[in-house]
């Protein structure tokens, strides 16, 4: 029976979360530079530690109503496939280990208006419903 660590976070009123072998670290929303001609969901780059971090608004990238950002407001930094990448969340819920078996596969949130490329399933713990969203997918976007 495999367990799989989640970082839980709200985007409104759902919750969603990532593998945790993705995460770097959660930060506080910082000063971010606009960068020109990028798409409507790059909010722009941050300099973390040094380091230009691209950042998405997970918000906008998942096509939902976006909002201001409020003092619960993070950005998730996370790696994949080396790029590093900070997506803007509302709030962090907390960490939770699933086991795979609580897994639902994603076609029940498949539509033909929604895509499911960035969806892993939905996962069910202790009376929630937290959808996974894939690492790999939302990173190869943000390259794009």
């Amino acid at each position: 029976m495999s367990i799989r660590k989640i970082v839980a976070f709200r985007l409104g009123e759902e919750e969603y979360g990532l593998d945790i072998q993705h995460v770097q670290s959660i930060e506080k929303i910082q000063h971010i530079t606009r960068v020109p001609n990028a798409p409507i969901y790059v909010e722009g780059v941050m300099n973390l530690r040094g380091n230009v971090t691209p950042i998405v608004d997970l918000r906008r990238k998942l096509q939902l109503d976006s909002l201001g950002h409020s003092e619960n407001t993070r950005v998730i930094i996370t790696e994949s496939d080396d790029l590093v990448i900070g997506f803007i969340v509302d709030q962090i819920s907390d960490v939770i280990d699933i086991q795979e078996e609580f897994i639902e596969g994603t076609e029940a949130i498949s539509t033909s208006e929604i895509s499911s490329n960035f969806f892993d399933g939905i996962a069910k713990t202790a009376g929630r419903l937290v959808i996974l969203l894939k690492m790999e997918e939302l990173a190869k976007t943000a390259k794009n």
